[in-house]
């Protein structure tokens, strides 16, 4: 590899860190091992974009589930809510889990569903149905590239949560297979639905803000205490907290600022950087535990925040922010900012051209006039059936309406791709010196693409 300071990322670069996600150490080391082929190989026989992608509507739509805790749970619950879905499968290593599940889709009307629960490999027999149109994903980061190429092979639509790869040799995978197979696979990101960021998208595309050239995101989460905690969902968290430093979750927050900025559709993310503070936060919590407590023997390699530039092919710049542990409010600083006009969010406010100095807190008016259609009509459901303010439903309803019409979907597998490669770019820069990393082109045609079907509702 050359030492220059600015690493080359071609297609199906970074091979060395397929399947180093389970273990922070060897993702890092894998990451700064790895070369690259400056050379794309070619496409697979049959492999060709799938911008655009369609398939014949659907009267109802056949759904399996993959990780039935708390947030596969949660997901189940909204698109109980939704009419013309049939719940047919569900999986979890918990047997318990998949228990409850098939209580909650029974007590809704629906047949029992089939339930999986023998193994880590159970997943594979869900896959291999053939009375399922699509899959959902809510499992642990570095489980969900191996379930969504398992369900795309066997003929399955695929759902997965964020980030949807820890590696770069994943992201590729899921590129690859959704290709080959022409099958949907997008990652459920939620942030994508919400009111705010639904209003801002449609300002963008009406050019309230002018031409864009900058966007700030983040997640920034206060979250000591869960992580401590000897609970399953926090155990798995802590996990990567312990082994890697870098941008870990980034999805919530750079998305939809990449739809604002019309990633993919004529723009494209081309490099970073990333730096993290140093760790004290969550050892500080530690230490606090009782001295016999095992969890006092345990380290944590990820920064209390890490901060990553990415500048685009058109030369904007995006500031993505992550942390669990610093104590602040919670926020995904959800900015973007224009030639006549910024908006940030937490608290939401706008300031334009032509405005009196400071910013405009009262959106209402934007609201009449700008809000998204999908929130205009789902407003009431949304609410009522719930997660993070009603913006899980309105994502769950959109993905069914758009299966049942034969529509392309909102968000595409390079989306998935290029947003949770941050993951592991973030790592290597930072374990470099935040030395800058090529940002691969996972399209290869991205120029001349349409925004997003969100963006032109």
């Amino acid at each position: 590899m050359s030492p220059s300071p600015s690493r080359s990322l071609s297609r199906r670069g970074f091979l060395a860190t397929a399947g180093a996600a389970g273990s922070g150490l060897s993702l890092t080391a894998g990451v700064l091992a790895a070369g690259f082929n400056p050379q794309p190989p070619l496409p697979k026989p049959g492999q060709q974009h799938v911008f655009g992608l369609k398939h014949p509507p659907l009267e109802r739509v056949r759904v399996g589930f993959i990780g039935v805790g708390g947030r596969g749970m949660s997901l189940l619950g909204n698109l109980l809510d939704i009419p013309h879905v049939e719940i047919r499968a569900v999986c979890d290593v918990v047997p318990e889990r998949v228990k409850r599940a098939q209580a909650q889709v029974q007590a809704r009307g629906q047949a029992e569903p089939a339930g999986y629960d023998s193994d880590e490999r159970a997943f594979e027999a869900l896959c291999r149905r053939d009375d399922l149109d699509l899959v959902y994903i809510a499992t642990p980061w570095d489980s969900h590239v191996p379930m969504a190429v398992t369900a795309m092979r066997q003929g399955k639509h695929a759902a997965i949560e964020v980030p949807a790869a820890m590696t770069i040799a994943e992201c590729w995978d899921l590129v690859d297979t959704a290709e080959t197979t022409r099958r949907h696979c997008l990652m459920l990101e939620n942030c994508c639905y919400g009111e705010i960021e639904l209003l801002v998208l449609r300002m963008v595309v009406q050019g309230v803000f002018g031409e864009l050239t900058h966007a700030e995101a983040g997640y920034l989460h206060e979250a000591r205490d869960y992580l401590l905690r000897d609970l399953p969902g926090a155990n798995w968290r802590r996990r990567f907290v312990a082994t890697l430093d870098g941008n870990l979750y980034p999805t919530h927050g750079l998305g939809p600022v990449a739809l604002y900025l019309g990633i993919h559709a004529g723009d494209r993310l081309d490099h970073l950087v990333s730096m993290s503070s140093r760790e004290l936060a969550l050892s500080r919590r530690r230490d606090a535990l009782p001295a016999d407590d095992p969890r006092r023997r345990e380290s944590f390699a990820c920064g209390d925040i890490n901060t990553t530039l990415v500048r685009t092919a058109l030369g904007r710049t995006i500031l993505v922010q992550y942390s669990m542990v610093q104590a602040r409010p919670y926020s995904r600083i959800n900015m973007v900012a224009g030639t006549t006009g910024t908006f940030c969010d937490y608290p939401p406010r706008l300031h334009l051209d032509g405005q009196p100095e400071g910013w405009v807190t009262d959106l209402q008016p934007y609201h009449e006039r700008y809000g998204h259609p999908l929130w205009k009509q789902l407003n009431a459901p949304a609410r009522a059936s719930g997660g993070h303010g009603g913006m899980d439903y309105v994502m769950n309803w959109r993905l069914i309406h758009c299966l049942r019409e034969g529509r392309p979907l909102d968000l595409t597998v390079y989306d998935a791709a290029a947003w949770s490669c941050l993951v592991p770019l973030s790592i290597a820069s930072v374990a470099r010196g935040s030395a800058r990393w090529r940002i691969p082109d996972f399209t290869g045609a991205w120029r001349d693409q349409p925004p997003s079907p969100l963006a032109t509702l």
